[in-house]
């Protein structure tokens, strides 16, 4: 298996303690970019007329795996597959974005991230309503935090 970064993200957070639980935490959500590395610029072709975008990211500065924690707000030990914590055994992130079209040449204007400044962009998909929505989905034992946006 092999990743390569296609760009990095640009956020206010410096460290992951900065970082809000998810990206819709923050009101007004903070302008962020996404910059795309100039050999794969041209992936971004028919990018505008997006609204929302998915974007899959390395945490590399996500702290050990714990398989079975308890979650900050749930005193209940859950497995991390039950969980979206940054620490993960492939620590890889996904953000729906609102994508705000391009600032400039492969550098994309996105709201909704909660990652540090400088994390390895991976890939890029636009969010399609039809397919990546599902309406009637359940949460498991997060629906006793329902009130909750993370």
């Amino acid at each position: 298996m092999r990743l390569q970064p296609i760009g990095r993200l640009e956020t206010p957070f410096r460290t992951p303690a900065e970082c809000p639980r998810n990206g819709r935490q923050l009101v007004p959500a903070p302008l962020c970019h996404a910059t795309v590395l100039p050999e794969f610029r041209d992936g971004l072709a028919g990018l505008d007329g997006f609204s929302h975008l998915i974007l899959l990211y390395w945490l590399h500065e996500a702290r050990p795996t714990e398989l079975v924690f308890s979650p900050p707000f749930d005193p209940a030990p859950r497995g991390v597959f039950a969980t979206r914590a940054p620490a993960r055994p492939n620590p890889i992130g996904l953000a729906v974005v609102a994508f705000e079209g391009f600032a400039e040449p492969g550098r994309l204007r996105v709201r909704y991230l909660d990652c540090i400044d400088g994390t390895p962009l991976l890939d890029i998909k636009p969010y399609l309503p039809t397919t990546d929505a599902e309406p009637g989905a359940t949460m498991g034992w997060l629906a006793a935090h329902a009130t909750r946006r993370d």
